[in-house]
């Protein structure tokens, strides 16, 4: 068996897989007409908080779920020496559960995404999929998501950020493995049917898992109706 089946053999899939349904089946059932406080113009930190909130009370609710949601999750590091906070971020959406033999805090990184190159950059490099990579998003944990909000067609969209993974100097910023055939990504998903692909990152020894990498599974939600008219701000 390889290292990484090793892992993934002793990965709580079906809680990370309910989880992911319960969140698609929650922004398909919130996105599916326009909602004065729920649609393209509003900003991510507010649709992620009213997306937490309807999957924990009603999806989760309906499904049986019994692990833990929270939004706006509070990480980071104290100086024990002092009490000062030393680094802190905030995780969009978050997903924990765990039974007598494992335990998982499966992380939901949320950025709006139009056509243009920014939007791009924003997703892949520092403040969007790096976090998971060189920040302190999901500290020894072997799976992560990051979940695209399109605010324009797909096809303008989710190809070209699958084609800005094969970039060498990209690459290496975020610390690829590459798959077996030595792509930058693995599509479809290994672990989410609801995924369009996965990467695989190396990480430094404090923060990640054992076997040394995380994965993280790629989702694109679009709103069920045209948004051509968003302005798209970050």
């Amino acid at each position: 068996m390889t290292e990484a089946a090793d892992w993934l053999s002793a990965f709580p899939l079906q809680p990370a897989a309910e989880a992911v349904e319960a969140l698609c089946q929650g922004w398909s059932e919130l996105a599916n007409r326009p909602l004065p406080d729920f649609n393209p113009k509003t900003k991510e930190p507010a649709l992620t908080k009213r997306l937490k909130v309807y999957v924990e009370n009603v999806v989760a609710r309906e499904r049986g779920l019994l692990g833990m949601w929270a939004a706006e999750d509070i990480i980071g590091d104290i100086d024990p020496a002092t009490g000062a906070m030393i680094e802190e971020r905030r995780t969009d959406i978050v997903y924990g559960w765990n039974d007598e033999t494992q335990a998982m805090q499966l992380v939901f990184e949320f950025k709006r995404l139009g056509r243009q190159k920014k939007h791009r950059d924003h997703y892949l490099r520092d403040q969007g999929l790096g976090r998971f990579v060189n920040g302190i998003y999901s500290r020894k944990q072997a799976v992560a998501a990051m979940v695209g909000v399109l605010l324009d067609p797909e096809p303008d969209i989710v190809p070209h950020i699958r084609d800005a993974l094969g970039d060498a100097a990209l690459a290496t910023l975020l610390r690829l493995k590459p798959t077996a055939t030595g792509e930058p990504y693995a599509r479809p998903s290994s672990l989410f049917t609801a995924a369009d692909f996965d990467t695989d990152h190396e990480r430094e020894p404090a923060l990640a898992p054992s076997h040394g990498s995380i994965r993280v599974s790629h989702f694109f939600f679009a709103f069920g109706y045209p948004t051509t008219t968003v302005k798209r701000k970050l």
